[in-house]
């Protein structure tokens, strides 16, 4: 990472430079004034999603799943916890493939839930199936080195 990094903000998805010293300090959008880190997972749509994978320059955790899937539900809860464990160096959101079709074409999503790893626009690791918590931990920082 260089000295200065871009974060896409969670909420109004605006592109923040901040400097990377300064991920761990608590830091809030410079447009919405809300904290950049949560510790919670981002919902995204189509343009949302384009935004969050293409500008962010931490490596972003995107969970498709549907209302329907039973272990997408029973999974949802770990995969939150993991986004309180793993901020502010890597991100964590979910996109809904009923409502986000193309998305879902787009990236060949064949079975849910499945997990994949982007950085700079570019999908660099996937993982299908249901996970726990200390699972879905391991699996993303393993998949972020890869960077």
């Amino acid at each position: 990472m260089s000295d200065v990094s871009h974060i896409v903000c969670p909420h109004c998805f605006a592109n923040n430079r901040l400097p990377s010293d300064r991920l761990g300090s608590s830091p809030s959008c410079g447009k919405c004034k809300k904290p950049l880190f949560t510790g919670q997972v981002a919902t995204l749509t189509a343009p949302s999603f384009q935004a969050m994978i293409e500008r962010n320059e931490i490596p972003v955790i995107i969970d498709f799943w549907a209302p329907w899937c039973g272990p997408c539900k029973s999974m949802a809860p770990a995969f939150e916890q993991a986004a309180k464990v793993l901020e502010p160096n890597i991100r964590l959101a979910k996109i809904n493939i009923d409502s986000e079709q193309a998305i879902a074409n787009r990236f060949n999503i064949q079975s849910i839930p499945t997990m994949a790893c982007f950085y700079q626009g570019k999908e660099v690791a996937r993982q299908n199936g249901a996970m726990d918590t200390a699972s879905i931990v391991r699996w993303a920082q393993s998949a972020s080195e890869r960077i």
